[in-house]
């Protein structure tokens, strides 16, 4: 038996779709016993993994835990992949996985005796990327821009494994509040329902797809069939006025739920995997999806369109403004029309479509 660790907290989706490692590491470690350590608000993301044997918490910023971690989980690991760049991870990382005194057995970021944070070599292709960049900011920045490879990609080729994907078992209770939202809202296979997740939180006002543009976009699917659509409105907390100025916009032409904002993770998944298709900004949303084989139709404008693996259950579509990419708050975002939108958003909905006919290979 392999003992593996695994050193991911945060962002909420950045450690759902870092479970794309697991089939590969299991197949790579035959018997392995995976030990996973992330943030208190990712533990649902992770804790039903049937590849995961044991879940344990810290907060990324918690250096005092982090040490007490350290002791707790001893040195005796044969693989320890480190995929933050926090202080208090990197520290924890080399506590139990030192790369001077076993070299080997650490991929990822760690702290170096004069307190610097490094990373291995092997991690180059994603770490040259980021924060801790050996290149620099600006030189990051341009391999960011330039890259082509999914995170899924990525991360499997510097990690010797096949690619695999994401996966989010819902659990009895989270599949039960589905089914009685589901009750509730009249949602069944009558008709095809999208999901519109166009918000994306407080902090990426350039990630989001306007109030405006988002109604213009229903309108048009729904046009363009006849028996109509359902629309069933998701987000977080910062969506709650923006959802309810589209459920306004869209009125009683349209047939439209809104799922609200402050459901658990778990139960926000189980609504999402009730949906025909997705259109969502770069966000949660879009993880859960993909790691619930719904149907994604995602749009990017400050973040890379090229990281993000559908496994050829979607289409992106991105900005193609100058400053696309560019990770800043403000990107331009004007690109990202519905004359865009709309088509690969109808091929998707047509596809799902011939899938529920019976006898169809779709």
């Amino acid at each position: 038996m392999t003992a593996i660790l695994i050193l991911k907290t945060g962002a909420l989706g950045d450690v759902l779709r870092t479970t794309s490692i697991l089939p590969g590491l299991h197949l790579r470690y035959p018997g392995a016993e995976v030990t996973w350590v992330t943030a208190p608000a990712a533990l649902d993301l992770v804790q039903g993994h049937p590849q995961v044997a044991r879940t344990l918490s810290l907060r990324p910023d918690d250096a005092d835990g982090a040490r007490r971690l350290g002791v707790e989980l001893g040195s005796a690991w044969e693989r320890v992949i480190s995929l933050d760049d926090e202080l208090p991870l990197c520290a924890l990382a080399t506590v139990v996985a030192d790369p001077k005194d076993r070299p080997g057995v650490l991929s990822g970021a760690w702290l170096r005796p004069d307190g610097e944070r490094a990373y291995t070599p092997d991690v180059g292709p994603w770490f040259d990327m980021g924060l801790l960049s050996v290149h620099g900011k600006a030189r990051a920045d341009q391999l960011k821009l330039e890259n082509t490879e999914s995170h899924a990609a990525i991360y499997a080729a510097m990690l010797g494994i096949e690619m695999g994907e994401p996966e989010l078992p819902l659990g009895a209770a989270a599949e039960a509040a589905g089914r009685t939202f589901a009750m509730r809202h009249g949602i069944d296979a009558s008709r095809l329902w999208i999901g519109l997740n166009t918000g994306s939180g407080g902090r990426w006002e350039s990630k989001k797809l306007s109030v405006e543009r988002t109604v213009e976009l229903a309108r048009t699917l729904d046009a363009a069939h006849p028996e109509g659509l359902g629309f069933v409105l998701l987000g977080g907390p910062e969506e709650r006025e923006r959802n309810a100025a589209i459920g306004v916009a869209l009125g009683e032409g349209l047939r439209w739920v809104d799922a609200g904002t402050d459901n658990a993770l778990l139960d926000f998944a189980a609504i999402v995997d009730l949906l025909d298709l997705l259109v969502t900004s770069d966000s949660l949303a879009l993880h859960v999806a993909v790691a619930r084989r719904v149907p994604v139709l995602a749009f990017f404008a400050p973040t890379s369109a090229a990281e993000i693996e559908l496994y050829g259950r979607g289409a992106k579509v991105w900005s193609t403004a100058p400053d696309y990419c560019s990770y800043a708050r403000d990107a331009d975002t004007s690109t990202l029309t519905v004359e865009r939108l709309a088509p690969p958003a109808l091929e998707l909905l047509a596809s799902r479509a011939r899938s529920r006919t019976p006898g169809s290979d779709a």
